[in-house]
Parts: C-alpha cells; sequence; structure tokens
C-alpha cells in the first residue's frame, strides 16, 4: 500500500518572488538603468504593477492553501538618494507584512534581491571601502518595519550577485562566458556585508536570519572531482561556510550540470531543456540540500527557490511533485528541513527578458489581470495536506 508522504508539522509552504521582477518602475535601482542603457535587454516597465496589487497577489496564495511568502524589500526605493531615507516606502513594505499576516501567511523578507540603487554603484558598489557600513545603515532603517516578522534574509543568491557584477567588471554584461564563475573578491565583500549585518538584525528584531545560495547541484563527471572542488568553493561553498553560524540557509536550486577536469559542461541540448536552456532535473533539490546540510551541518534549511521556466503547466506540477519526492527523502534522512518556497508566485520579469515563465500564476501585461494556472491549486492542495 502507497503510504502519503507527509513533511514535518508546521512546514512553511509558499512561494518567493523579487521586487524588481513584479513591482514596476524601479527607476532608481541599477537594474533600471541598465535596462536604459543596453541593447537587447527588455525593459521591466511596469513590470506586474505588483507595487499597488501586492495584496491580490498575496490573497491568491493563501486562498490556495499556502501558509507563507517570501517578497524582497527594494533598496533604491528606500534610500533613492544617498542618506534620504523615503518613511512613507518604509511605511509601504510594513503594509506588506501585516497584509501577509492578516491573511494567515508568515512573511520571509529578503533586504537585497539581485538590485541597489545607483547611487550605491556609481559610488564603487560591493567593492567601496563602506559598502558594509551602507548596507548596515540601510538593514538598520528596514529593521524598523520588521516587527512580528518571524525570517529574515540579507542577500539573495550572493554568489549570483558576484557573477553578475563580476561580469559587468570585465565588460561582458549580462551575457556570462560559458563556464564563468563569481567573481572572487566581490564574494569576499558580500560575506563580509552578511556577517555584519546578520546579528544587527537579529539583535534590532528577534527574527531568524540568514541568507540563500544559489546552489548549482554539482555532479562529478569522471575524473573531475578534483575540479569539482574547486568550482564548488568558487560558486556556493565560500557562502554556505558563514551560514553556519545563521539561524537558517536558504537552498535555490533549479538544475543540475557536470563538472570535468575543464570546469562545468555546458547543459547539453536536448527537447526536455526549460525555457531557460536548462537541463530537466527535479533531481537537483536532493542533492543540494544534501550537499548545504554537508557544508553547514545542523542549521536549518529553508528551500527558499524551486521552479521550472515552462509554458506547460503540467510539466510544471511534474517537475514540483518529483523535487518534492526527493526533499521528503533527504527529510527522512535527518535533514531539518523548515519549508519549500516555489519560484515563482508569478511569471514575472526574469532579469532582462520576459519569456521564461516560472509562475503559479499568469498575468496579463495590458490589464495586470491575474490568471492562476492549475499549479496554483495543485501545490495548495499539497499545502493544505502537508504530504504529496
Amino acid at each position: 500500500m502507497h503510504m502519503p508522504r507527509q513533511f514535518p508539522a508546521d512546514f512553511l509552504w509558499g512561494a518567493s518572488t523579487a521586487a524588481h521582477q513584479i513591482e514596476g518602475n524601479n527607476v532608481n535601482s541599477d537594474w533600471w538603468q541598465l535596462e536604459q542603457s543596453r541593447p537587447g535587454v527588455q525593459p521591466s516597465g511596469d513590470a506586474l504593477d505588483s507595487y499597488h496589487r501586492f495584496e491580490e497577489d498575496m490573497r491568491l496564495l493563501a486562498q490556495a492553501g499556502f501558509n507563507a511568502y517570501r517578497f524582497s524589500i527594494e533598496w533604491a526605493r528606500i534610500e533613492p538618494t544617498r542618506g534620504r531615507f523615503s518613511r512613507a516606502l518604509l511605511a509601504h513594505y510594513r503594509r506588506m507584512i501585516d497584509t501577509a499576516r492578516s491573511l494567515g501567511l508568515t512573511p520571509i523578507v529578503t533586504l537585497h534581491h539581485f538590485t541597489q540603487p545607483v547611487w550605491f554603484g556609481e559610488a564603487g558598489g560591493w567593492l567601496a571601502a563602506d559598502a558594509t557600513d551602507l548596507f548596515a545603515r540601510y538593514a538598520e532603517q528596514v529593521c524598523s518595519i520588521l516587527d512580528g516578522v518571524e525570517w529574515v534574509c540579507t542577500f539573495n543568491e550572493p554568489n549570483v550577485v558576484a557573477l553578475m557584477h563580476g561580469a559587468r567588471r570585465i565588460g561582458a554584461g549580462q551575457e556570462f562566458p560559458p563556464g564563468m564563475l563569481p567573481d572572487e573578491e566581490i564574494g569576499a565583500a558580500l560575506v563580509s556585508a552578511h556577517k555584519t549585518v546578520a546579528p544587527l538584525i537579529r539583535d534590532l528584531v528577534g527574527a531568524k536570519v540568514g541568507w540563500t545560495i544559489g546552489n548549482q547541484a554539482f555532479q562529478a563527471a569522471p575524473g573531475g572531482e578534483a575540479k569539482l572542488a574547486e568550482v564548488q568553493w568558487i560558486w556556493e561553498d565560500m557562502y554556505l561556510e558563514p551560514a553556519r553560524h545563521d539561524d537558517f540557509v536558504g537552498v535555490q536550486t533549479y538544475t543540475s550540470q557536470f563538472v570535468d577536469q575543464d570546469g562545468i559542461q555546458p547543459h547539453p541540448d536536448h527537447p526536455d531543456n526549460t525555457l531557460m536552456g536548462w537541463e530537466y532535473r527535479p533531481d537537483a533539490i536532493g542533492i543540494a540540500v544534501r550537499h548545504t546540510h554537508d557544508v553547514v551541518g545542523d542549521v536549518p534549511i529553508l528551500i527558499t527557490e524551486n521552479g521550472l521556466a515552462t509554458d506547460d503547466d503540467q510539466r510544471r506540477i511534474a517537475y514540483t511533485q518529483e523535487a518534492l519526492g526527493h526533499l521528503r527523502d533527504a527529510i527522512e534522512d535527518g535533514i531539518d528541513v523548515r519549508g519549500y518556497l516555489h519560484w515563482s508566485l508569478l511569471d514575472n520579469y526574469e532579469w532582462g527578458r520576459w519569456e521564461p515563465t516560472f509562475g503559479l500564476v499568469a498575468v496579463d501585461h495590458e490589464t495586470f489581470e491575474r490568471r492562476p494556472k492549475p499549479s496554483l491549486g495543485w501545490l495548495g492542495a499539497v499545502a493544505k495536506a502537508n504530504k504529496i
């Protein structure tokens, strides 16, 4: 007889979004600036107008049966010019927190999701001498609205931030050369900022504080074991190690890649590849969780992103169902996983293009009408039952 596979009591079931990808008109951020200046980059524009429609978005999640929502606060809105903080914008994000809680959703708040103010970048970005101080000052302002928030992420995927800004540093733009690795100097600066800011938030708010790492779920091809260790350190372990001292660590994973003696192998061409061109690998979540556990030990894990870029919603459901099975296996092996947050709630702006659709909900770009897909109801039912 096939028994339904329960998840732990109080498991968080939700979906994630990022401010720049859904809010619209984030005009003081470095990404907005990049969109206006780089040929071939589609603009975010109004995005999904979630700046005004966040309650509707959260209600869709709550009514479907979820109990958590991860969203980010936009530094470029809070501090549009250096040292000038917007009370109105802090109040806006406080309304988002209150709305989530009133709908029975646990808010999981991210302070930096890839974007930052234009002035910060112009002053040297993460390599400026005062970068950590500036981020800490912003974090302190945000702490004034975080009362009652239990989960705070300092940075989203600092390893990918180091990749993006490393690419800009060498003039590659957003087209990463194949096999490119995150910039270690920028990475070290982000580690330093996190180590400063995490205890500050913990003291001021009493929240659980961590950060989320883009896990590549790398595997060694024959003969690639030594290279795997080297690549893994630069890609994720230098960011996972500081998480040993955190309250939790966010695991974000979508696909897996092999590493041979020459480095990361590109995704082989295959009809099953996702709209991102990635290999279809629902097993990546198990590989990522186990590797993270090996590095961080008993620090609780939150799956802060996992999903599939596809225009076939049945494939999304199939991918997620299989991924959750691998996650359940890891939990049964004694790994402390506290929640699963799907990427993404909405089909959103995918950093320069609109085509890759990750959402549980489609959005009309003219009217902003939200159109829930079958996957929203399916995953909501899993959440309500707390089992696959």
